[in-house]
């Protein structure tokens, strides 16, 4: 049994755009895990939720206003005290360019959104399913993006 389904998972999701977090929240109310999900709608009030909710993972879209996820992703990484949280970038960004610098710059996963609210379920169940407390998990560049199927 995976630490996730005992104890609630704390997520922090940094994303500008409503309709893409409601898909979110409501892809994650139907999955089997136990998830509280927080928001922060761009990259400062990213940073001024990191050490309130003490999140277990953050997803990180690319696109956001005041600081976008790029540099985000870069400033948590300079800091150690963040050393232990998994960075999903969750983007609806595709290239190679992105991909790289997010792979190079420390991101756990790269996760593509997806069209439909059952491909974006089963990225959260491949996420989930992972026991980020146990290891922290970075993938060989062949498994570091997340399509949907």
């Amino acid at each position: 049994m995976s630490f996730y389904n005992q104890y609630p998972t704390n997520v922090l999701i940094a994303e500008d755009d409503d309709e893409d977090y409601l898909i979110f929240s409501l892809a994650i109310e139907e999955l089997s895990f136990k998830v509280i999900l927080s928001r922060a709608e761009n990259g400062d009030i990213l940073f001024k939720l990191l050490d309130e909710n003490n999140p277990d993972i953050v997803f990180l879209d690319l696109l956001m206003p005041c600081k976008d996820g790029r540099q985000c992703l870069r400033e948590i990484r300079a800091n150690k005290k963040y050393d232990s949280i998994p960075i999903i970038v969750y983007s609806s960004l595709s290239d190679l360019q992105n991909i790289e610098f997010c792979y190079r710059e420390g991101s756990n996963l790269y996760a593509i959104k997806p069209h439909t609210l059952t491909e974006l379920k089963a990225i959260l169940e491949k996420i989930f399913s992972i026991d980020w407390k146990k290891v922290l998990y970075f993938p060989p560049r062949s498994m570091f993006v997340l399509n949907p199927q």
